[in-house]
């Protein structure tokens, strides 16, 4: 029962006033039962946080994921200043030349451009090179450990329409606070009904409205990875035909194990424009299905990133006031 509700909360949590009932009610216990098990694998660190997963790009942010070459002695200071700015949500150092690997998002009130702040960034960590790597085709993103093992090893990937949306405060104040961990009590959202002075009913029809306009991808628990028991996450990277991008990445999207699939570019010292981020409990079981996409798609050549350590990962905090404040001190 346990991995069916840590299964159900990453995949489709029930946005109502008491979304723990109706969980409860489809697995036909009790809800106490599910907050029980929820709070134990909250204190367990098994899951690291359920909240909304919103769009950059559909809030004004520019983002990209970047790679830093830093040298051994270099990397903790390196760490501490990436670490430091709130755009940067996850940070890894992974087994290339380019050892040092995280997203980085820059508000659209910055005072400078995404490239200026790499610049910057490279420059303090006293980076060899880098690469900025942003999204040129987005196939898949969506984390969803199979903690059951009962799913598929493929899914359908839909391609959604989004409607356009013009944000008031009332919206940035519902960002502010769904973007924060929820308490798995009985009414996970009633304080911040409060604090906005909100009824249910509007307050649900904006979280609509945001998954309709591709605000917020859904709202969903994020599960600690390692502690979950996925050991062997690696970022596979490929050399594909751009021409072919399309037809490849919808097919690399499919596997249930790739929880983001991207085109990005590609630079004449780096020549793989194909990213699938592939979650594994074993490097054997990672290993299948990297076997698995390559007997179905046509590349050049592929390389496996296996993380060797974690130094940042975390949600970003849209609209703070901290993307100024390291601006105002580094830029």
């Amino acid at each position: 029962m346990r991995n069916e509700i840590l299964y159900r909360i990453q995949k489709n949590f029930p946005l109502t006033k008491r979304p723990f009932f109706k969980i409860a009610q489809e697995l036909n216990i009790s809800e106490e039962e599910v907050l029980k098990i929820l709070q134990d694998e909250k204190k367990n660190n098994i899951i690291r946080q359920t909240s909304a997963i919103l769009d950059t790009k559909k809030l004004g942010f520019t983002s990209s994921l970047v790679a830093f070459e830093v040298k051994e002695e270099n990397i903790n200071k390196a760490v501490e200043i990436l670490n430091s700015h709130p755009g940067i949500s996850h940070n890894y150092e992974r087994n290339h030349r380019y050892n040092i690997w995280f997203t980085l998002a820059i508000s659209p009130n910055s005072k400078t451009t995404l490239e200026k702040t790499v610049k910057c960034l490279a420059n303090l960590c006293k980076a060899e090179d880098y690469i900025i790597l942003p999204t040129l085709k987005l196939f898949k993103i969506s984390v969803k450990l199979d903690t059951t093992n009962k799913q598929d090893k493929k899914e359908k990937v839909i391609n959604k329409e989004f409607k356009t949306m013009q944000l008031n405060q009332i919206h940035l104040n519902v960002i502010k606070e769904i973007q924060n961990d929820i308490e798995f009590i009985s009414e996970p959202f009633k304080h911040i009904i409060k604090k906005l002075n909100l009824e249910y009913k509007e307050f649900f029809t904006i979280l609509k409205q945001f998954e309709e306009c591709g605000i917020m991808r859904r709202f969903a628990s994020i599960l600690n990875h390692r502690q979950a028991g996925f050991n062997a996450n690696a970022m596979v990277v490929w050399d594909i035909e751009e021409k072919d991008a399309s037809k490849i990445g919808k097919i690399a999207a499919s596997f249930s194990n790739v929880s983001h699939c991207y085109l990005r570019p590609k630079y004449p010292h780096w020549n793989y424009n194909l990213f699938t981020m592939i979650h594994g409990k074993t490097q054997k079981e990672t290993n299948e299905v990297i076997k698995s996409i390559e007997k179905e798609i046509k590349y050049k050549s592929n390389l496996p990133l296996y993380s060797s350590r974690e130094f940042k990962k975390t949600r970003i905090k849209y609209f703070s006031d901290e993307f100024k404040l390291w601006e105002d001190k580094y830029l």
